[in-house]
Order: structure tokens, then sequence, then C-alpha cells
């Protein structure tokens, strides 16, 4: 049922996402001018996620932020640590290689943008030149094309500051061993151009044996105002090698078996990801008057990435307790990336409605050039070997002794799974109006029309497939404003996925024959800004998937499969007083599998019932400042069988920091304060992840 009483319910405590962080010289220096206020707008004179100068307020939508500044001051490093805070979104394990998140029970390794840009390339995305983190969720076909089913998140980067020179650094090193460094620098070279560059080394430890690694990257930038226009170019290098944990098995009774939390079901000169990448970006930024602006972006991508692993794909804790089956394979992707878009922002006003309107074009053009080889062992010839469990496995190299006493050696090179060479080439239309129909009611209108053209040539089968797809893909939303401060609306929205995946994988079997899979979500939310700064908001939804499938007992019909996600969702951050500030999120979630045959009974796999967040941070003086917060999230199932299911948890977490003079602040940042065993996420039945015990990171922030 969908969620509506609660939220009528909770429309007194409702809460916004808007996080009310105003530009601090720890993101960005004397640039108030310019950037408005981060917290309030997603529009600035940055690109970003909406494309258009709308406050959160006005948007018929749930959305959340994380600013640079919380980043920092809570200590995160990835991805996974940043959507921990925010309702509705959630991390999967991703194989131990790559950021996954979970958008409203639809798991998701692509839907992620870089200043609105795709970056759908798998891999851990770093937060050193940041700006800001924004997660939209529900389907965003409109604004960001194919995707984007249970929602998005786009990273906006930081830009040279014209008229302004400093210097931001930051050294840190936690109790697991792992040692970090950032630096950012701004300069201005002439009155109109400014240079600034950020760059990142971590040498990466963990909890879990055989866990090393490294990360650098660099990104410079630059820009130059000229007149009433604005260009920044900036090229990001990001070089990243780590080894791969995929975790635990789980037992008889389905979850993950606590006694085998020190093992590592991999080898250590195996189990490894790599990635190199060359990103380069150029935006323009053109006002014609105060009406009119026009926003053009390229982007180039470069991506060579490999990762290879073994991991357990069998445990049978009565039957065999001692023994565990590795699989594993080698997986190679070599990727470009050119993505040319443009967008004019039109206000007007035509008779007593105020107008707003959007409207842009995009081209995308991929080449993909991806393989995979699975684990073949020479003693049972196939990709499967087991083995005695121990802490330490006793396999290096893809060689070790069997649980039979036989010695087993693994060769990548002989059992390929799949090798496809990828062509992509999508074309992209798209108008909307935000229309301002009285000082109370919004109405938001569009359509977004996809042309999405694959090429696979499947080199194992040497067979050459084409499909083209064309969608059009509609936005609607009202907003009623009872007061300046106060906002209800309503949403519908849709978007599609073609059947070659996120990944492009292939359109073997009946693949090129089917269309896409579609997604369409229903909404319903009520926002509320305090003057004290502080915001609430609120927001139901219920997303709907239709997936035309060929039918078991006549292939030449079609079933169409549909399944559906349930939730609520609720928020608030802010300043409660002048030395206390919150943000607190807390989203329940629902949902059914549903077949040719009807509802199963099932649930999908990871969707917790509910989930829930907290952080406060105290003031104590101008230098002295204590967080303490928690997250929590219950049981979910592993798999949609749902015979594995991840056991709920809380973590604590805290940090406390020191101004010492003007250039210099010490940070240090508690995770897992209880020392909690729990296992945040998982990929499949025996790979869950082990949560770290307690951790402490020192951080020493200097400013120049």
């Amino acid at each position: 049922m969908f969620y509506l009483r609660p939220l009528a319910a909770a429309v007194l405590m409702s809460a916004s996402t808007t996080t009310f962080s105003q530009v601090t010289p720890e993101s960005e220096p004397n640039s108030m001018e310019e950037v408005i206020v981060a917290g309030q707008f997603l529009y600035t004179d940055t690109v970003n996620a909406l494309k258009t100068p709308t406050p959160i307020l006005d948007v018929p939508q749930s959305l959340s932020l994380m600013s640079a500044a919380d980043i920092r001051e809570r200590g995160f490093n990835s991805i996974g640590e940043v959507i921990a805070y925010m309702p509705g979104v959630t991390s999967s394990q991703g194989e131990g290689h790559r950021d996954a998140v979970v958008f409203r029970g639809v798991r998701s390794t692509a839907d992620f943008y870089i200043d609105g840009m795709r970056d759908d390339v798998q891999y851990y995305r770093p937060l050193y030149n940041l700006e800001q983190v924004e997660v939209l969720r529900g389907p965003n076909a409109l604004l960001f094309g194919r995707g984007g089913t249970g929602g998005v998140l786009n990273r906006v980067t930081k830009k040279a500051v014209v008229d302004d020179a400093f210097t931001q650094a930051q050294m840190s090193i936690d109790s697991f061993g792992e040692v970090g460094g950032q630096i950012d620098h701004n300069v201005s070279l002439t009155d109109t151009m400014a240079f600034r560059v950020n760059a990142m080394v971590e040498e990466l430890n963990n909890h879990r044996d055989f866990y090393e690694g490294d990360r650098r990257g660099f990104n410079p930038t630059l820009r130059i105002e000229s007149g009433d226009s604005k260009v920044d170019l900036s090229y990001e290098y990001v070089d990243h090698q780590r080894f791969i944990d995929r975790g635990i098995p789980t037992g008889a009774n389905g979850r993950p078996v606590e006694a085998l939390e020190d093992v590592v079901f991999g080898d250590p000169k195996v189990n490894t990801t790599e990635l190199e990448a060359h990103l380069w970006r150029a935006a323009l930024q053109h006002t014609f008057s105060d009406t009119l602006k026009l926003n053009a972006s390229a982007f180039y991508g470069d991506y060579d990435k490999l990762y290879q692993n073994f991991y357990a794909s069998g445990y049978d804790q009565e039957g065999a307790p001692d023994e565990v089956t590795l699989d594993g394979y080698v997986d190679t992707t070599q990727r470009k990336n050119t993505i040319l878009s443009a967008n004019i922002v039109k206000e007007a006003r035509l008779g007593n409605v105020g107008h707003t309107i959007l409207s842009g074009v995009e081209s995308i053009s991929t080449s993909s050039d991806q393989d995979r080889y699975n684990t073949f062992w020479d003693t049972t010839q196939d990709d499967n070997e087991t083995f005695s469990i121990s802490r330490n496995l006793g396999i290096r190299g893809g060689v070790g002794v069997n649980a039979l006493g036989v010695m087993a050696t693994n060769d990548f090179g002989v059992d390929v799974n799949d090798h496809t060479e990828v062509e992509i080439d999508v074309t992209s239309f798209y108008i909307q109006d935000e229309m301002e129909l009285s000082d109370a009611f919004r109405l938001v209108a569009g359509l977004r029309y996809d042309s999405f053209d694959i090429n696979v040539l499947n080199r194992v089968a040497e067979d050459s497939r084409s499909r083209k797809d064309s969608e059009v893909s509609p936005r609607f939303g009202v907003v009623y404003k009872p007061q300046e401060n106060i906002s209800i609306y309503a949403s519908y929205s849709e978007s599609f996925l073609p059947r070659s995946g996120e990944q492009f994988a292939n359109i073997n079997g009946n693949n090129d024959k089917l269309a896409p899979n579609t997604f369409s979500n229903r909404e319903v939310g009520f926002k509320y800004d305090f003057a004290s700064g502080l915001s609430l908001t609120a927001a139901a939804f219920e997303i709907e998937q239709r997936s035309p499938q060929v039918a078991d007992n006549d292939p030449a019909t079609l079933d169409v499969i549909e399944s559906e996600i349930e939730g609520f969702e609720i928020q608030v951050q802010g300043k409660v007083t002048e030395i206390w500030s919150v943000s607190a999120a807390y989203s329940a979630l629902d949902g059914e599998q549903v077949k040719r045959s009807g509802k199963t009974g099932l649930t999908p796999r990871e969707l917790p019932d509910s989930m829930f967040s907290l952080w406060n941070q105290f003031s104590l003086s101008s230098d002295l400042k204590v967080g303490v917060g928690l997250t929590h999230q219950s049981e979910s199932f592993i798999n949609n069988s749902n015979s594995a299911v991840l056991p709920s948890y809380t973590r604590v977490d805290a940090s406390v920091s020191y101004r010492l003079s003007d250039a210099t602040t010490l940070q240090l940042n508690v995770e897992n304060l209880t020392d909690e065993l729990y296992f945040p996420n998982a990929h499949s039945t025996h790979q869950a992840t082990v949560g770290a015990p307690l951790n402490v990171r020192l951080a020493v922030n200097m400013q120049f």
C-alpha cells in the first residue's frame, strides 16, 4: 500500500534535504557572490544536477546534498560513507572493486555523474576534489537519460576562483595504518583567469588480512572569465589499485557465519583491481541577459580497468563446515566516453504566468572493449575447486592444496566467459517548463527524447548484433506553497534501461529483440524551511518496473513482468541552536517481486524495512567542535530467493576537532565507537562484507 498515511501523519515533522551549509574557506573561499548559498540551491554558477536555478524548496522531488565541509568534518573517504547518512539509499558490496548504490531498493553501478555528465565505469570514486555530493531519488530520465531507475548520484567538482589565493592541505593516519594526504591550491593568474589544483595520495589499509592498496588523484582546473562568459577547463588523472575482498559465506541459518569473520576467501596475489583513468572536462557558461543563459559542456573519459579475484561460491555449514568452494574470474574493460551537451535556460513571463524553460541536447559516443575469463582448475577441469578453511587458505598466485590434499593450479587463460566490443551512440533532446502559476502554485512539465543505438561484436561467437531504441520520458510535478517557506508537492517521472544493461555486456539470445525495461515513480512530499535555519522534509513514493520477457511456454510471445517498491522518507537538517547542528534521516521501504505467475511473496534483495541515521555537531567554543552520530539498518535479504539474510546493525561514530591556530586544526574521527561486529552489505549469498571494528583516524588540516 502506498505510504500516504505515514506522510500525512508526519507533515508536522517532515524534513528538507537542504544542508544549509554556507560555502566556507574549507570548500571555496570568498565565493559567496558567485555561488549564492550552496546548501539552498542545486544550481549556481557551477554545472550540477538540476540545470535550472531552482531552490530546493521548489523542487518536486526528494533529494539530498552533502557539502565538502560536511564530508571533511565527518572524516568520510568514500561514496558509501556519504550515502550512509542519507535517506532511501544504501550501499551494495560492488564485489570489492566499485561503488554500488541501492537507490530506493534498485541497485546501480552506473547511475553516477560528475558535473552532470555520465560517469558509468565501475570504480571507487574519490572525494578529494568535490564541492558537494548530490543524490536525486526516483527515475530521472528527463535530465539524465537512460538508467537512473531508483535515482542518481552527481559529484560537483571544485573550480578555480578568480581574485583569490589560498592553499589547504590535510594529512591523516588511522589505527589500521592507512595514510593519506590532500592539497587544494588556488591562485589568480590575472584579473580574469585563475588556476586551481587538487591532488591526493592514499596508502590503503584496513582490518582484513592481505588488504592493501594505493590511490592517486590529480585534478588541475583553469577558469577564464570574459565579460558575460565563464569557461572552466579541467583534467583529472586517477590511478587506483587495491586488494579485492568479497567477504564471508552465509551458513545454515542464512546469516553470515561469524566464526569465519577473520577469514579472507581470496588470494593475496590474485585478488586485485587496477584502474587508470584520464578525464577531460570543459564547460562554458554564457549569460546573454538577466533572463537567458547558455551552458555547454564537453567530457572525454579514457578508462583502463582490471579486476581479478577468487571468492566463496559454495559453503555447506552442516555437511562440510571446514571446507569452502571457490570460484573466480579476471575481467578487463577499456572504455572511452565522449559526451557533448548544451542547454539554454530562458526565464519569461507570459500574462500572469512565469516560465523557466530548460531546453537542451546531448550526444554520447561510447566505445567499450570488455572481456571476462573464468577460473579453470587443473584438478576439476572447471571453474570451481574446494579448499580447507583456515585463516590463510594457502593459495598464492592461483596455486594451492585443495581439500583432498592435491595441488591445484588455476589458469585464467582457458575458459573465456565473454568478450564483447561495443559501440554506442546516443542522441537526446529535452525540454522542461517550470511554471509559476501564482504565488502559491508551481507546475513542472517536461519531455526527453533519447535515441539509443548499440552495436555489439561478440568475439567468442564472432556474432555481430545491433539494436536501436527510441524512448520518450516524461516528467510532471506540481508544487503548492501555502507560505514562502513551506511546499507540498506531487510528481510523476519515468526512465528506461536498454536490454544491454548498465554495462552493455551483450544483447545475445533474445535481448536484441526485447524492448527496454521501463520504470515509473509517483511521489508526494512536504518541505518546510524554518527561519532558524532548520529544514524538514518528507516524501512517500512508489516505483514500478515493467520488463518484457520471452514467455516460457511460447517463445513467440512476450510476458510483461512487473515489480513494485514503495517507501517513505523523512529528514531534518540544519541548526537547532547557535551551538547545535543536526542531520537526521529515516526511511521505510517495502517491495514484492512479481513474476509471470503473479506475486511471489518474496522481497527484493537489499531492501531493508527501515534505515535511520543521526549526526549531531556541537560547537562548544570557537575552537572546539564535537560530533556524534549513528547509522542503523534493519535486516534485509542478500539474494532474491530470500534464503540469505543480512542482519540488522547499529553503528556509532564520533568526531572531535580543535583549532590550534588560524592555520591549523586537529581532527579526530572514530568509526564504530562500540566496536560492533556487523555486516553492512553483500553481493550474493556467500559474499557478506565484514564491517570494520573500532577505527580511529587523526587528521591535521592546514590552511594558508
